[in-house]
C-alpha cells in the first residue's frame, strides 16, 4: 500500500514498505473507457439465431452473463496475470494495449464503510473490467476499525457485490489485508480480525456467489514491525495469542500468520505481496535482486543481505499445499529510484525480478500459485523519501521487454469465463 504521509518515517523496523497504502483517489472518467475498441469478456447481448434451424428467441428476450460459481475463477492450468493500476494516469484499455493482453485481474482499493462517491470509483473500475474481461480484486480497508463493520455495512457490501456479479464481473475481496502489520487500524488484533473476517465471508458466500474472499497477510520478514501506531500491547489478550512460542515477547520466532487465519471455510484465496525493495539499507539504491529471492520470500527461507527471515513459516507450503488454497501474489514489483546515481539500470533491476516471478522453475515448483499482479505505479515512497517507478510499462523499452518475457502459461482477461447465461424475458 502507499505510505500514509502522516506516519513517521522511522516507525518501522525490518523490511521497508510495511505501511504502504495503494488506493487510487479518482478513476479515469467512464467516457474515456467507452471510446476504446472491441469489448472482451462478458456482456448483456441479444441471443442470436442458431445455425441448426432452431427459432431464435423473441427480440425482447436478452441473455446476460451472471457469475454463478466463485471456484470457476481458479484456473486449472496456468496463472492469472493482473495489474495494480494508477487509475489517475492510465485506463485499463490503455494498459492492455501497452501489454498486448487484457489483464485477467485488475486491482481496486476502497474504504469500508464507503460513501456513494467512493463506491462510484469502484463501479467505474468495474465498467472497465467488464469491457476488457477478467476479474476485479477489491481490497477493502476498514480505516475506522472493526467496530465500523456493522451488520448493516456488511449487508450493503454483499448487495453491491451481487450487483457487480450480476453484470458478469467476478470479484475477489481482499478484506483488511496486512492484518499482521502494525500500521493499519485493523492491525495486530487477531481476535476482532478473525471474528470480522468470518462475518464478512459468511455473508459474501451466501449473498454474492460470484465473489471470493482472499486472506492476505503481510510478508512476515521484520515481524512484528515494532513502532507502528497500532502495534499490539504487551499484557493484552491479543498479545498472548500472537506470542505463539509463549516466551513473553513477539519476534519472528512466533508464527507471523497463523493467529490471524480465519479458517478454511471462510477463505477462498490466500495472498501475500512480495516486493524487491533492495538488498540492504539504505533502500532505493537500484540493486539487483538476489537470484532466488522471490521464491525464498514465498517460502519463508530468505536469508540474505536484507536480513535473516528464515524463522518465518513457509507461506506457500502451509496455506497453498497443506490448506489447499490457491495462492496469489496480489502485488509485486522491483524498486527503481530514478534520482539515484549509479547502481543497476531500470531494465536490469525489473527484468531480474520479473524473470524470477515468471520463470518456468517458479511455475513448476509452485503449482498452487494461481495469480500474480504487477504494481504499475510511479509514486513517492516515504520509506526512502523519494519517488519510485515501479512500472513495467513506464517506457517503451521496459514495456517491450516485459511483454516479451510474459510466459505462455499466463492467463488473461479473455481466458476468464466464469459466467452462466441467464435469460430474462421482458
Amino acid at each position: 500500500m502507499t505510505t500514509n504521509a502522516t506516519e513517521p518515517e522511522d516507525a518501522f523496523v525490518g523490511h521497508p514498505g510495511k505501511n504502504r497504502r495503494r488506493r487510487p483517489t479518482v478513476i479515469v472518467p467512464l467516457i474515456v473507457m467507452l471510446l476504446v475498441g472491441a469489448t472482451v469478456g462478458v456482456a448483456t447481448t441479444q441471443v442470436q439465431s442458431s445455425a441448426a434451424g432452431t427459432p431464435a428467441p423473441s427480440p425482447s428476450a436478452t441473455t446476460q452473463c451472471l457469475v454463478a460459481e466463485r471456484a470457476a475463477l481458479v484456473p486449472k492450468k496456468g496463472v492469472l496475470f493482473g495489474v495494480n493500476l494508477d487509475w489517475n494516469t492510465e485506463t485499463l484499455p490503455e494498459y492492455a494495449k501497452s501489454l498486448g493482453h487484457a489483464p485477467a485481474v485488475t486491482v481496486q482499493f476502497s474504504d469500508i464503510p464507503y460513501s456513494a462517491a467512493t463506491w462510484r470509483h469502484t463501479l467505474d473500475a468495474v465498467t472497465q473490467v467488464k469491457a476488457n474481461g477478467g476479474t476485479l480484486l477489491l481490497t477493502l480497508e476498514p480505516h475506522g476499525g472493526f467496530d465500523t463493520m456493522s451488520d448493516v455495512v456488511i449487508a450493503k457490501l454483499v448487495a453491491d457485490l451481487a450487483a457487480i456479479n450480476d453484470q458478469g464481473v467476478p470479484v475477489v475481496v481482499r478484506f483488511a489485508h496486512e492484518m499482521n502489520g502494525s500500521w493499519y487500524a485493523w492491525g495486530q488484533q487477531p481476535t476482532k480480525y478473525v471474528e470480522t473476517f468470518r462475518r464478512v465471508a459468511t455473508a459474501v458466500h451466501s449473498g454474492a456467489p460470484g465473489t471470493s474472499m482472499m486472506w492476505a497477510p503481510n510478508y512476515g520478514g521484520g515481524y512484528p514491525f515494532n513502532g507502528g501506531q497500532f502495534a499490539v500491547q504487551p499484557g493484552t489478550a491479543d498479545f498472548a495469542l500472537l506470542d505463539t512460542n509463549h516466551d513473553g515477547s513477539l519476534t519472528m520466532a512466533d508464527d507471523t500468520y497463523a493467529p490471524y487465519f480465519p479458517g478454511d471455510r471462510f477463505v477462498d484465496w490466500v495472498g501475500i505481496s512480495l516486493y524487491h525493495w533492495g538488498n540492504q539499507r539504505p533502500w532505493g539504491d537500484n540493486e539487483m535482486p538476489e537470484p532466488t529471492k522471490f521464491a525464498d520470500m514465498l517460502t519463508g527461507t530468505y536469508n540474505g543481505t536484507a536480513g535473516d527471515d528464515s524463522a518465518i513459516p513457509d507461506f506457500y507450503e502451509v496455506y497453498g499445499v497443506e490448506h489447499g488454497h490457491p495462492v496469489a501474489i496480489p502485488e509485486t514489483s522491483a524498486i527503481y529510484t530514478p534520482t539515484r546515481a549509479g547502481g543497476a539500470t531500470e531494465l536490469s533491476v525489473k527484468q531480474a525480478w520479473w524473470s524470477q516471478a515468471f520463470s518456468a522453475a517458479t511455475h513448476e515448483e509452485f503449482p498452487q500459485l494461481k495469480m500474480i499482479n504487477w504494481f504499475e505505479w510511479n509514486k513517492f515512497e516515504i520509506e526512502i523519501d523519494d519517488n519510485v517507478d515501479w512500472r513495467a510499462s513506464g517506457t517503451p523499452l521496459i514495456a517491450k521487454a516485459f511483454a516479451k518475457d510474459l510466459p505462455s502459461w499466463f492467463r488473461y482477461g479473455d481466458d476468464v469465463t466464469v459466467c452462466q447465461k441467464a435469460t430474462n424475458d421482458d
